[in-house]
């Protein structure tokens, strides 16, 4: 068996919201399994207020309520908090490449914090599965761990879970894939994109809108022609994520002219 290796801590990040728009929904469970190269592990995990009602339908599938989370920390009070303990470490998830991480680092930009991902090493173990299997948690649970589980949707149960898929994957599939960090995540990288819900990805180091009337246009060449859509964008409701990439493009043309 092929054990991970780690050549720094690798955190496995579960998240429970209030839906699944990175734009208005909110972090209401946030459970993150640091595991460290000697193989210690240390959790941190925490119910948050999102200071919003929890919808009834997202409620029937965590099974988190509004009382459950009426007495919880606002996310604000423990961003900084996260933020200490998720400094250095690679971040692992299921489909956190698509969800949990741009869920996460939108919710630090609403505390008024950065969260620096462009030195960290980013495995999906979703995408490990899709790429290896073609197919939910608790399915990649029972196929590589052969156990039910249990107490699927509480983030601690889930992040725990996608570890043990996450060496169980390295097991099974010991011939085709490397069991380091730095491998993994070239494994299950997708295509190069500028913010987390890629309405900007990157072509032949040109970025490009990847939505809408624009879609497959240099985002320089846009917002040069018609500047105003800049201002369209930053009132929208788009992530604030796309918002401070859009910004630094717009800032870096501006400053070029003077």
């Amino acid at each position: 068996m092929s054990a991970l290796q780690l050549t720094r801590p690798l955190a496995v990040i579960d998240l429970e919201t209030t839906g699944t728009n990175v734009a208005t929904d909110r972090i209401i469970e946030i459970a993150v399994i640091k595991v460290m190269p000697d193989r210690s592990v240390q959790n941190k995990v925490k119910r948050i207020n999102p200071g919003m009602p929890i919808p009834a339908v997202t409620t029937a599938i965590h099974g988190i309520s509004d009382d459950d989370v009426k007495d919880a920390p606002f996310f604000k009070q423990v961003a900084n908090e996260y933020r200490q303990f998720l400094e250095n470490c690679d971040i692992a998830g299921y489909n956190s490449n698509r969800f949990d991480i741009p869920m996460l680092v939108e919710e630090f930009l609403r505390a008024g914090l950065t969260f620096d991902v462009s030195n960290r090493r980013f495995v999906d173990v979703q995408k490990i599965f899709h790429l290896m299997e073609k197919r939910t948690l608790s399915a990649a649970y029972k196929f590589y761990c052969d156990k039910d589980l249990t107490n699927a949707h509480s983030a601690e149960a889930d992040a725990l879970a996608t570890f043990e898929i996450l060496e169980a994957q390295l097991a099974r599939y010991e011939s085709q894939l490397k069991a380091d960090v730095d491998a993994l995540a070239a494994f299950t990288k997708e295509d190069d994109f500028v913010d987390f819900a890629r309405r900007i990805v990157m072509q032949n180091g040109v970025e490009m809108f990847n939505f809408g009337k624009y879609k497959g246009r240099p985002v320089r060449d846009v917002l040069k022609a018609e500047p105003q859509y800049y201002d369209w964008m930053m009132k929208a409701d788009f992530p604030l994520n796309t918002k401070q990439k859009l910004t630094e493009i717009y800032t870096s043309m501006v400053l070029k002219k003077s």
